[in-house]
């Protein structure tokens, strides 16, 4: 199996080739393409194991904005997300917010907060 990637571990954004090899005992995953270690790194968790990070707004009662910036602290596997969505969706806040509140704690059990990246005043 090949498949191909665009690298976001820095500015270079290599194009990246990752080949599952099947091997007698095991399979090996060579990468090419990388122009440093990160890239080879970020294809096997790709394959592997598959991470994001959520930028999204929770809803705020009383504020001068109606909704307030917030984001996971560390990536979560992939196919949570639509999860992890849902739960945030579920919260309102109530002005005023800070910057680094902590609007879910260890969301679902994935060693990741939801913080408000935005403060929101009093309206």
């Amino acid at each position: 199996m090949v498949r191909e990637f665009t690298c976001i571990m820095c500015p270079l954004g290599c194009d990246l080739r990752a080949e599952i090899i099947p091997g007698a005992n095991e399979e090996e995953i060579l990468v090419t393409g990388n122009t440093c270690k990160k890239g080879k790194e970020y294809a096997m968790q790709e394959l592997t194991d598959p991470q994001r990070n959520i930028a999204t707004s929770v809803l705020v009662e009383g504020g001068e904005l109606p909704l307030a910036s917030v984001r996971l602290t560390h990536a979560i596997p992939k196919n949570r997300i639509f999860d992890v969505m849902g739960e945030i969706r579920k919260q309102k806040l109530t002005a005023p917010v800070k910057a680094g509140q902590v609007v879910i704690e260890n969301v679902l059990g994935l060693k990741s907060n939801v913080i408000v990246t935005k403060s929101v005043g009093r309206g």
